[in-house]
């Protein structure tokens, strides 16, 4: 079954989508996904030296896997991190009752581990150890 789009509706798109899942090249010849594939594909992700701190949300019932095995990308390519706190209390709580881990993302680095930055902003790393991970207090308003 095929839905054509208009390249108007495709712009639409691309440009109120809340999350900017999704970006056109150069001269608007095709459209992709910018992360969070679950199929390997060149996304174009340059390393990009992270801030001291990134953070996580996810649900309560996720926290004692997370524990003990970290981040894994699961059925993705990178885990995702946000550079705010705010940010991830909101992925959080699309799981239930947020819980928010803070990321030594400095620390990782200097062990040999690499980040990238998507173009909608969300850091993406292959798997964070649980020894970088701390749990941050969440105040929900």
């Amino acid at each position: 079954m095929t839905y054509p789009l208009t390249m108007e509706e495709l712009e639409e798109i691309v440009r109120t989508d809340e999350k900017q899942r999704y970006s056109f090249n150069d001269d608007k010849t095709l459209i992709r996904a910018n992360q969070g594939h679950s199929i390997p594909v060149d996304v174009e992700l340059k390393e990009v030296h992270p801030p001291k701190y990134l953070y996580h949300g996810t649900g309560e019932k996720y926290v004692p896997s997370i524990d003990i095995q970290g981040l894994i990308p699961k059925s993705r390519l990178y885990v995702h991190l946000s550079g705010d706190i705010e940010t991830a209390v909101k992925v959080g709580s699309r799981h239930g009752k947020p819980v928010v881990y803070r990321v030594s993302a400095e620390q990782m680095v200097e062990a040999g581990m690499l980040f990238y930055k998507s173009v909608n902003g969300v850091w993406l790393t292959k798997h964070v150890p649980a020894r970088y991970l701390k749990k941050e207090k969440v105040l929900l308003r």
